[in-house]
């Protein structure tokens, strides 16, 4: 066991000399890409500073998320491939079940997926702007699920005093990651029951209930869109997302942005205004809410048309080559309220203007 813990702790310092020297080589580079750029996750290259400014926490989840409430106003930031989103505001109105949370705060907006959560770590870094802390979460092949930022005027104090209740008996500098979670596959498109499909979409009664049509379908998300067709789902031509949210920015219609990773939906709740594009990234920033969406990522929009107990609800989906979603938008609507028609009329100008 000796030996073992010893090897463990030699290939975690050996990534550890590796990564410094490449962020002394580029110091721009982001976690995602040193961790591309070194072949490893992003939660390997973590789990090699522990100790150096990185302190591996226990996988108590329910303890973890149940604590955030005490960081006061944060950054929270779940991201894709091909899409950023980052929410500041406050943990609360939290409500966990075994395997599911939701956080219901008026700012962040999430929903929690723990069965997909396998590491966590309490970060400090020096950045520009100074040090900055977080909380990170990871999936069991390392990739980032979801993190929490604190901001520059918190209580340094405060946030240790958090992490170390949080924090892990195991202080190995080195994990073992796994394969990467994966949808069940879905059926080809010959042995689906298109029909059968178009009826439970037409008995839909709320859009939270989907995900549970295509499970007992087993059709993929992307291609019940494209099995179901007009009426249900049409497709859009490139660049339908950036429209849409320019149409949403310059009629301050209050939207709502869904960005989800493996084990975290976050929402945006409200309007957008300042859009900028910078390379290939298309991004709002506003004071308290930035989507950054890699557009080359985009393979495929959707307008989709969902019944509920409240009248039809529309939204705009994004997917990318291998069918994933990478962004959803909708109208900000609660349960018990009909569609906004604003947001209708904004969906009836785009397909108009897209048609031309």
């Amino acid at each position: 066991m000796d030996k073992q813990i010893s090897e463990t702790q030699a290939t975690g310092s050996e990534l550890h000399a590796r990564l410094a020297a490449l962020k002394a080589a580029e110091p721009g580079l982001r976690a995602c890409d040193l961790a591309q750029r070194l072949e490893v996750s992003e939660a390997e290259l973590l789990a090699a500073r522990t100790g150096d400014g990185v302190m591996r926490l226990s996988e108590d989840w329910h303890a973890l998320v149940n604590a955030l409430p005490e960081l006061g106003r944060v950054m929270a930031l779940t991201r894709n491939e091909h899409a950023v989103h980052e929410k500041h505001g406050t943990y609360s109105d939290i409500r966990l079940m075994k395997a599911h949370g939701l956080v219901l705060d008026p700012e962040i907006d999430l929903r929690l997926f723990f069965n997909r959560w396998s590491f966590a770590f309490a970060v400090e870094e020096e950045v520009k702007s100074g040090l900055r802390r977080s909380l990170q979460v990871f999936d069991r092949s390392g990739t980032a699920v979801h993190k929490v930022y604190t901001a520059p005027d918190s209580d340094p104090g405060q946030f240790w005093r958090v992490v170390e209740r949080l924090k892990a008996p195991d202080q190995t500098p080195a994990i073992a990651v796994g394969e990467p979670y994966r949808e069940k596959p879905e059926l080809p498109d010959g042995e689906i029951d298109v029909e059968a499909l178009r009826t439970a979409w037409d008995d839909l009664k709320d859009t939270h209930d989907f995900r549970t049509l295509l499970q007992k379908h087993r059709v993929g998300r992307l291609q019940a869109l494209r099995l179901t067709g007009p009426g249900y789902a049409s497709r859009l031509p490139e660049g339908a997302f950036r429209r849409a949210l320019q149409l949403a920015a310059e009629r301050q219609v209050p939207i709502m942005i869904f960005v989800g990773s493996h084990g975290v939906i976050q929402i945006h709740g409200g309007p957008v205004t300042n859009l900028r594009e910078t390379g290939s990234w298309f991004n709002v920033l506003d004071a308290d809410f930035n989507l950054h969406l890699h557009e080359p990522g985009i393979a495929s929009t959707w307008q989709v048309r969902k019944p509920t107990s409240d009248g039809r609800v529309t939204s705009i989906e994004a997917y990318d080559t291998e069918g994933r979603q990478v962004v959803q938008m909708f109208g900000v609507r609660k349960p018990g309220v009909p569609e906004r028609e604003d947001w209708r009329q904004l969906v009836a100008d785009l397909m108009e203007e897209l048609a031309e």
